[in-house]
């Protein structure tokens, strides 16, 4: 019976270990597992931190986190101490209406599987190149209404030309005050197939700006556009998969529209061209694009304009020539005024001599008495 009670005992300490293991394991678990973020809401995997007046990011998150919002605060500037502990789990980040103004280095280092990235509805005045790690999973980057001059975006810019975003799929720099685009913007974007760039002032589409081979949408509604220029129609062709949103520009319906008139009524590219219509000239106003006619394209209205604006001009200029000349006129009055005496006393004595020469040499008399006064 001995051996029995020793195996007993055995088992009785190999179970307080086992119990004992599973304990620590627990703990370890609840350690690594920080809670919740004061002002915050934690529900599974996603934490909430939402409109709280923050004027900075928590400084700690469950590790499990997958899902994070901190957004409709006053956090004026992150940085690599925004997110000092790795958050591997997180997948979503949103920090949108923020007032956020700084992005500095390293800030998204320690957040690896990073997917989706919102800095919208923001003030952006910087933006560091090195924000993001060279070696990155992000896959859509919205910067919607984050950039209020043109300055603060070619920062923005630099970063889409470096060549780390090769993962970047869904890109949005709408409602941004980009006016035109440099060269090549999206050029080392190999795997971008969204783009919006609705209502961000855009007055022309250079030529190479769009040469990303897998690019499937593309928004430029709202912008300035006047015309898409054949070398752009060109590259729009070399897309046939690509669909194109053009609706809320001021089309200028003139002879210059001719070929992209031509374009828009063989092409299936663009989603809303039921909606693109005339701003100008007057008398096309409102009326669709694809309604109009090749005899209706005019170039003289251009020129009318020029003419009417040359008129103006120089009716300007007489009217400030004629103000100048009465100006002088009245400061110059009184000398004025005196020449004006002189020239009528000097040409009433002047007719007085002819006068009396006159009355001389008609009577006789008076001309041989003048005759002797002479002598």
């Amino acid at each position: 019976m001995r051996p029995l009670s020793t195996s007993r005992g055995c088992n009785r300490g190999g179970a307080h270990k086992s119990g004992m293991m599973h304990l620590l394991v627990l703990l370890a678990l609840t350690l690594s597992c920080h809670c919740c973020p004061d002002r915050c809401l934690c529900s599974s995997q996603t934490v909430k931190c939402q409109n709280q007046d923050l004027d900075a990011i928590p400084s700690s998150f469950p590790t499990n986190t997958k899902i994070l919002f901190v957004t409709g605060n006053n956090i004026s500037d992150i940085s690599m101490n925004s997110f000092p502990s790795g958050l591997d789990m997180l997948t979503d980040l949103y920090l949108s209406g923020n007032e956020l103004e700084s992005v500095g280095a390293m800030v998204f280092d320690n957040l690896p599987n990073l997917v989706r990235l919102d800095l919208s509805n923001n003030n952006i005045q910087t933006f560091s190149e090195r924000a993001l790690p060279v070696e990155n999973n992000l896959e859509v980057l919205n910067l919607s209404r984050s950039f209020h001059n043109h300055s603060s975006m070619d920062a923005v810019l630099s970063v889409l030309q470096s060549g780390n975003l090769l993962m970047l799929k869904v890109l949005d720099l709408s409602n941004n005050d980009l006016v035109i685009l440099p060269d090549d913007t999206f050029s080392s974007l190999s795997n971008l197939v969204n783009i919006s760039l609705q209502n961000s002032s855009i007055i022309s589409v250079l030529n190479g700006t769009l040469k990303v081979p897998p690019l499937r949408d593309l928004d430029l509604r709202d912008n300035s556009l006047r015309v898409l220029p054949t070398t752009t129609l060109a590259e729009f062709s070399l897309k046939p998969d690509l669909s194109l949103w053009l609706a809320g520009n001021p089309w200028r319906c003139d002879c210059f529209i001719e070929e992209m008139l031509l374009w828009l009524k063989n092409s299936t590219q663009v989603m809303d061209v039921q909606n693109l219509t005339c701003a100008d000239p007057e008398a096309l106003r409102h009326q669709p694009l694809l309604q109009v006619e090749l005899s209706q394209l005019k170039c003289l209205g251009e020129m009318e304009g020029v003419l009417e604006t040359s008129y103006v001009f120089l009716g300007l200029v007489l009217a400030l020539i004629g103000v100048i000349f009465l100006l002088v006129l009245y400061l110059n009055r009184k000398g004025i005024k005196r020449w004006i005496y002189n020239i009528r006393d000097a040409c009433r004595d002047h007719m007085e001599g002819y006068h009396y020469r006159y009355e001389i040499n008609s009577d006789p008399r008076l001309a041989n008495l003048s005759i002797n006064s002479d002598v």
